[in-house]
């Protein structure tokens, strides 16, 4: 009787688990597909763009740019060449100067300030932490007059220093809040038995809380690395002609009646091709941070 009643038990659970398997396949499938189709979309554009950017003007203007494949005597180099020769070396330059400390000083100043907010107890903690997170539905538009003045009070419009200090202090609300979701989730534990040792917050911050925070922090790096590289708005409104990016660098290309694409389309892609690097090889470290403290 006993056997008889777990046979039909153990057909079930091997129907189950086959039907598991299957599941897991078609899910896998579909994952697989689902990647292949984002990375058609991601490369397509950049390969065009490439293209275009190795084509001549009149090429450009008489076919497209996946003509290429049945005319490859059309490549060249004299759009970089000419690009190069047209100053767009210093912009690149000054993008390098405006995007690296920026996205230094947000990550160390974000970091001790999630810190205290996550693991530091002192009066207004929570009431400040708040004022904060308001900060993040604050625009930048209606910020630009007002430190506009202050920075020429200060004698340092038109530098690359003004620049980089407004993304530092537009970056700071989100970088807070991210890095302060990532903290609170590490094991209280782990601080109190550094604590216990004798160890003062700084050392706790360095050792303990730091290290383990580096997904929140490659994300953090990536997300304003992006943001300050790809800006427009404030390089046009703070940088003069000497310290422009390269955004406003390719702005300043545009013709009036024409689109310029022999300029255009290679400093974009000079411009695209370092962020998108970064950002595939780093994309595992962006999604963990993003998903920091959203389950417990």
């Amino acid at each position: 009787m006993t056997t008889l009643a777990t046979e039909p038990r153990q057909a079930a659970g091997i129907e189950r688990g086959l039907a598991g398997r299957v599941v897991d396949r078609i899910g896998g499938g579909v994952v697989q597909v689902f990647l292949v189709l984002v990375a058609v979309f991601w490369l397509v554009p950049t390969l065009g763009l490439l293209i275009v950017s190795m084509r001549d003007e009149t090429a450009n203007n008489s076919s497209g740019w996946w003509t290429l494949f049945t005319k490859p005597a059309e490549i060249t180099f004299e759009n970089y060449s000419n690009l190069l020769a047209s100053g767009f070396t210093s912009s690149f330059w000054n993008t390098v100067l405006i995007t690296v400390p920026a996205t230094l000083l947000i990550i160390a100043i974000a970091a001790m300030a999630a810190y205290a907010f996550a693991w530091i107890d002192f009066p207004g903690r929570d009431t400040i932490f708040l004022l904060v997170i308001a900060l993040l539905v604050v625009p930048i538009q209606i910020a630009l007059i007002p430190i506009a003045k202050l920075y020429g009070t200060l004698e340092i419009f038109g530098s690359i220093v003004s620049v980089v200090l407004f993304h530092v202090a537009f970056g700071l609300p989100f970088a807070i809040f991210l890095l302060r979701n990532f903290f609170v989730g590490i094991p209280r534990e782990l601080l109190e038995a550094a604590r216990m040792d004798g160890a003062p917050e700084w050392r706790i911050f360095a050792t303990v809380v730091f290290p383990l925070a580096k997904p929140a922090v490659a994300s953090l790096g990536i997300f304003q690395f992006l943001w300050v590289w790809n800006d427009l708005l404030v390089a046009l409104v703070f940088a003069d002609s000497g310290n422009q990016p390269m955004t406003k660098a390719l702005q300043s290309q545009m013709r009036q009646f024409g689109t310029n694409v022999d300029i255009l389309a290679p400093g974009a892609f000079l411009s695209l091709i370092i962020p998108l690097v970064l950002f595939f090889a780093f994309q595992r470290y962006f999604v963990q941070g993003l998903l920091a403290g959203s389950v417990k």
